[in-house]
């Protein structure tokens, strides 16, 4: 126990200082990894007061004073997350990116981004901020790997309201759609090994978004509502729904699409050919998973790759949604992603990306649990090294 004990807290220290250069004073690196180390504890709330209380503070001013008045870089912070996220589980050919959103109950009214809006946390319409993220997941491990506040028109239609929560004013509009392009746009740039993006409905029905995913040449599985509008191979616009039921039943296939909570995932899946103008070596379907106990509950997925992409790619690729899910609930449960009491536009995005930091601590310790091995932070890579964003199948 001793010996496991020691390589946790030399394994903290070398991943700490992977953020290092990101802060200019040794207080705030302190502070920093004071934070993290809070967030990995087992307090039952993770706050300011409890993580000063845990770092052995008698006052929260020093956790404040990190999200709010120290000057460090934080995204610069999100980009080592990501990195490290990829040495550690990157796969340029399984590894598949995934958007989702997640809320945060709030209340009042002065907390960015906060407003009476759909929250996939409570099922309905509460007061809440509205977080859009990005997650990485291979066969080997799953992590958050960036994040963007939505910030609801009437927010940013009230200057004086954005500014008194410390929001730029260069800050416009954004739907929840580009807010994920940037996210994904980042990753491109950075050149994460990645071989598919996928999305539920709420990104999925976005046009601009997946002509954009298109035009970046990355392959993708988005899944779509009943009504969306396809191209068949006869170039006939049709609803997605009425497409998949005329196929006949010997295509439907029962496949697993992941272990989830009971075991495997066990659908029906077909896919039909649409779009029958497209770029030579390349392939569009429309895919559909049928509950095998309730014919009549279909989901449906717009889906781009390889021409020669097989079925069990395109549900292996839509099963790997529920990984962001298991992302959501680790953060929250264990690194206190949503327990924080800030207000501000800055400190919402310290608090995310260091409860981002301490899951991605997390997933490097589940990896080497699973190998049996003491645990090996990854390096940073020398800052001289150019990316090449990768162009066809896995962009």
């Amino acid at each position: 126990m001793q010996v496991e004990v020691q390589q946790w807290s030399s394994g903290f220290a070398a991943f700490c200082g992977r953020f290092a250069p990101r802060f200019s004073r040794v207080e705030s690196r302190r502070r920093m990894v004071a934070y993290i180390r809070g967030l990995l504890g087992e307090l039952e709330r993770k706050n300011g007061w409890t993580l000063a209380e845990a770092a052995g503070d008698a006052t929260p001013d020093g956790m404040q004073r990190l999200l709010n008045f120290y000057a460090w870089d934080c995204d610069g912070l999100r980009d080592d997350v990501r990195e490290i996220v990829a040495q550690t589980i990157g796969d340029e050919t399984a590894g598949v990116l995934i958007i989702d959103e997640t809320g945060f109950l709030k209340k009042g009214s002065t907390s960015a981004g906060v407003a009476r809006q759909y929250s996939g946390t409570a099922g309905r319409i509460e007061n809440s901020q509205v977080g859009v993220f990005l997650a990485y997941a291979s066969l080997t491990g799953r992590a958050l790997i960036d994040r963007e506040l939505y910030l609801p028109k009437s927010w940013t239609d009230d200057r004086q309201r954005c500014r008194d929560a410390g929001i730029d004013d260069s800050i416009e509009f954004s739907t929840k759609p580009e807010l994920a392009q940037s996210m994904i746009e980042r990753a491109l740039d950075a050149g994460l090994p990645f071989g598919w993006v996928t999305a539920d409905e709420a990104y999925g029905q976005a046009g601009q978004l997946r002509l954009w995913l298109e035009s970046r040449g990355v392959a993708h599985v988005l899944a779509v509502p009943k009504s969306q509008m396809v191209v068949t191979m006869r170039l006939q616009r049709r609803r997605a729904h009425s497409v998949i039921a005329d196929l006949d039943e010997s295509v439907w296939q029962p496949m697993s699409c992941g272990d989830g909570a009971h075991g495997p995932r066990i659908y029906d899946w077909a896919a039909a050919p649409i779009r029958p103008l497209r770029e030579r070596g390349r392939g569009h379907w429309l895919l559909a998973r049928r509950s095998r106990t309730d014919p009549e509950q279909i989901a449906y997925y717009i889906c781009f790759g390889a021409a020669d992409t097989t079925l069990d790619e395109l549900v292996r690729v839509a099963g790997s949604r529920w990984a962001i899910e298991e992302c959501f609930q680790t953060a929250k449960n264990e690194t206190g992603l949503d327990h924080y009491q800030v207000r501000g536009y800055t400190a919402w995005y310290r608090h995310i990306t260091l409860s981002m930091a301490a899951a991605a601590f997390l997933t490097i310790l589940r990896r080497d649990a699973e190998k049996g091995a003491a645990l090996p932070v990854p390096k940073r890579t020398p800052p001289h090294r150019t990316h090449h964003p990768r162009v066809g199948m896995h962009c």
